[in-house]
C-alpha cells in the first residue's frame, strides 16, 4: 500500500506538499475575515441530506492526508453497519503554504504553518482563523435544520495530530450552542495524541501520582497547548480569556472518549512530540494517555463523562484504532 492511501504512516515526512487536496470546501467567515477550507464529505455538502442522523467529523494527522482519513472513515462506517443514508462523514483539510503553492489553489484557501493548526493556531492567510474557527463553522452548518433536519448526533474525532485538535477543541469549544439549541448531542473521540492540556501545574510523577512540576526543567511546560498559560486568541471573548476553572468544568462535562493503542508505546517514534513540555507528560503516547485518564479521574471523582479504552495490539495506526470494536462504537454508537 502506498503512502497516499495510508493513514497509519506517521513516519513519512510532513513538510512537503500533500498529494491530494479535497474537492469540496467550507467557507469560514467572521469579523476577522473570510476564507475557505477543503474537505471531503459524503454526499453534496451544500445539498440537504434529510435522512442523516449522525455526522462524524474526522480530523487528519500531521501529514494532512485527508484523503487517507476519508477512506478509513468509510471502511470503519461500513464495518459498523452504516452508510451515507444515515451517517455523514466529513474530513476537513488543514493545508500548509506549500500545499497551496504546489496545487495552485485560490488565494481564498486558508493555510497554516506546518503543524500549528494542531493547537488551534491562527492561519497564515488569508485571514487569521484558528483551526477551531473551522470546527465552529462546520458545526454551524450541521445545525442547519433545512440541510440536516434529522440530525441528532455529531462526533468530533481525530487521530494523532487530529487527536490533538479534538482534545484542545473540547477544552475551548465555542461552537456548540447551535447544536445544543436543537437538542443535538456532541461527542468527542480522541485517539493517540502526543499530548494533552493539563489544568494545573502538576504532571505525572514516578510514583504514579501527580506532583508540582519543576519549571527549571522546562520553562514553558504549562504554556498552551500543554497547559493553560498563553491561551490562543480563539479562547478570548471580547478580549477576555475564560478562567482555568471554567474551562476545566466545561471539559469535564463534555462527552469524551479517548482511544489508546496498546502498542503505541515507542519512546523513539519519529512522529512523537519529544519537546520538554510533552516529555513532562510521559515517555510515550500510551503512557501519556493513561496518566491523563488518571489525572481527570482524580480531579473529578464523580460525574466525569469521559472514557478511556486501550485497543489491544494497535500501534500508532488510525485504521487499527478506529476499526476496532471500541473505535467503531465511539464513532458510530453502540457497545464497545
Amino acid at each position: 500500500m502506498t503512502e497516499l492511501f495510508r493513514a497509519n504512516d506517521e513516519r513519512a515526512p510532513n513538510e512537503r506538499p500533500v498529494a491530494t487536496v479535497a474537492p469540496q470546501h467550507l467557507t469560514v467567515a467572521t469579523a476577522r475575515g473570510r476564507g475557505t477550507v477543503p474537505l471531503f464529505a459524503t454526499g453534496e455538502w451544500n445539498e440537504p441530506q434529510p435522512g442523516v442522523g449522525r455526522a462524524v467529523i474526522l480530523i487528519h494527522g500531521r501529514l494532512r492526508n485527508a484523503d487517507a482519513y476519508y477512506q478509513l472513515a468509510h471502511r470503519a462506517r461500513a464495518r459498523a453497519g452504516h452508510d451515507s443514508t444515515d451517517t455523514l462523514l466529513i474530513v476537513p483539510q488543514f493545508l500548509a503554504q506549500a500545499d497551496v503553492d504546489a496545487h495552485r489553489l485560490p488565494a481564498s484557501t486558508l493555510r497554516w504553518e506546518w503543524t500549528n493548526w494542531m493547537g488551534g493556531g491562527d492561519a497564515l492567510g488569508p485571514a487569521p482563523f484558528s483551526s477551531f474557527d473551522v470546527v465552529d463553522a462546520l458545526l454551524a452548518v450541521l445545525a442547519d435544520p433545512v440541510r440536516f433536519p434529522a440530525l441528532n448526533e455529531v462526533v468530533i474525532a481525530g487521530h494523532s495530530g487530529g487527536g490533538q485538535v479534538a482534545q484542545r477543541y473540547a477544552v475551548l469549544a465555542r461552537g456548540e450552542a447551535p447544536l445544543v439549541a436543537r437538542g443535538i448531542a456532541l461527542r468527542y473521540v480522541i485517539a493517540n495524541p502526543s499530548s494533552y492540556v493539563y489544568f494545573d501545574a502538576r504532571r505525572p510523577d514516578a510514583d504514579g501520582g501527580f506532583s508540582e512540576y519543576d519549571a527549571a526543567r522546562c520553562e514553558h511546560f504549562n504554556r498552551w497547548k500543554y497547559g493553560l498559560e498563553d491561551l490562543p486568541e480563539y479562547a478570548s471573548v471580547d478580549g477576555v480569556a475564560p478562567s482555568a476553572h471554567a474551562l476545566e468544568d466545561a471539559y469535564a462535562r463534555r462527552d469524551v472518549t479517548v482511544l489508546l493503542g496498546s502498542d503505541d508505546c515507542d519512546p523513539a517514534h519519529p512522529a512523537l512530540d519529544r519537546s520538554c513540555a510533552a516529555m513532562a507528560q510521559g515517555e510515550h503516547r500510551l503512557g501519556r494517555g493513561q496518566a491523563y485518564a488518571r489525572y481527570m479521574r482524580e480531579r473529578h471523582p464523580e460525574g466525569l463523562v469521559h472514557r478511556t479504552y486501550e485497543v489491544a495490539g494497535a500501534g500508532h495506526d488510525a485504521d487499527a484504532v478506529f476499526g476496532s470494536p471500541a473505535g467503531m462504537a465511539a464513532l458510530f454508537g453502540g457497545a464497545a
